[in-house]
């Protein structure tokens, strides 16, 4: 009765195509940076979810669809980064292919998101009814202001609360 695999498969489908289909974001002259990992992304469901599935597929899928229109700025990564452009700069390793930066890339956008979930049982048949909200915002990192936001929503019952692990 929780969220399953169809689910996260079905949300992350939405969420690309609706992405991608924000002008504000994809037509603009530089591909738009974003950090799109689950350090912003709550769950305040009464389920246990790891939040990586959803925000690691809708990432990937994203990258594949976006051909270049979006950039993803991993943040997760920024030590090991540090770590191997200092290594550069200070001989111990060669430079690599690519040219040195000046800086790490700052990034326009990040994607936020929480997952709510509302539930009820029925004293007279012990059916359990689970109400699921997914939000998703897509913040201006410069302004603050959220330049796209959508919703996935679902209810599933069943006659026990069962518990994925």
């Amino acid at each position: 009765m929780g969220v399953e695999s169809q689910d996260v498969t079905a949300v992350t489908d939405v969420m690309v195509k609706d992405i991608l289909a924000t002008p504000e974001v994809v037509k603009r002259s530089q591909a738009a940076r974003v950090i799109l990992d689950a350090a912003y992304f709550e769950n305040e469901s009464s389920q246990r979810i790891n939040k990586n599935l959803l925000v690691d597929r809708l990432r990937i899928n994203l990258q594949r669809a976006a051909q270049g229109k979006l950039l993803f700025v991993s943040r997760e990564s920024a030590d090991m980064v540090a770590q191997e452009r200092d290594m550069k700069r200070q001989g111990v390793t060669d430079s690599g292919t690519l040219k040195q930066a000046n800086a790490t890339a700052g990034a326009d956008y990040r994607l936020i998101g929480r997952i709510n979930s509302l539930d009820a049982r029925s004293a007279q048949s012990g059916t359990v009814e689970r109400y699921t909200q997914i939000t998703f915002e897509l913040i201006d990192l410069e302004t603050s202001l959220s330049v796209w936001s959508n919703l996935y929503e679902f209810k599933k019952g069943g006659q026990d609360d069962a518990i994925y692990r």
